[in-house]
């Protein structure tokens, strides 16, 4: 196939003049340096340009969004310090309760602090409710009475919790 490609060509160029070889050579240069430049080039050039102009904007736009997540992480940890009191805690728990599947049989607010009863609680689910609601309420056990039932892991319970913040 190359062979034959080759004695084509060859044919081919045998056959023109001297004049007719320059022209085809110039005018393949030509060629050569027209695809090149509308390849090669002027996409890069155009996108040197576009880079260019649009940088000022990409470097305004970082540092809104450098200011901004600065500005989240303060609010992050400002909220982190915050603990729901009073009404809010009690919806709170009360709400954390329901989505840890324990049903308490009393939730109501005594002073700074909201009481939870439970009759037939499971001991184990009760003692990681606990340690979810002290991690996302920042709240501690203030009093707690827990008895325990024949069934092995319930219990009847009254707690106390109250903000970390109360002494």
């Amino acid at each position: 196939m190359k062979a034959e490609l080759a004695q084509t060509w060859a044919g081919f160029w045998d056959q023109r003049t001297e004049r007719e070889k320059a022209i085809i050579t110039w005018g393949g240069g030509v060629l050569a340096v027209v695809l090149a430049w509308s390849v090669l080039w002027a996409p890069a050039q155009e996108g040197r340009v576009h880079l260019r102009e649009s940088l000022p904007s990409l470097q305004h736009q970082l540092a809104q969004m450098t200011a901004q997540a600065n500005e989240a992480r303060a609010l992050s940890a400002v909220a982190q310090g915050v603990a729901p009191t009073g009404a809010a805690l009690k919806d709170a728990l009360s709400a954390s309760l329901s989505d840890h599947g324990l049903a308490a049989t009393q939730v109501q607010v005594i002073g700074n602090a909201v009481q939870i009863q439970m009759k037939n609680a499971s001991f184990p689910a009760w003692t990681s409710w606990v340690d979810d609601a002290r991690k996302q309420f920042k709240v501690q056990i203030a009093e707690a009475h827990v008895t325990a039932l024949k069934d092995d892991g319930q219990v009847d319970l009254t707690a106390s919790l109250q903000p970390s913040t109360a002494k």
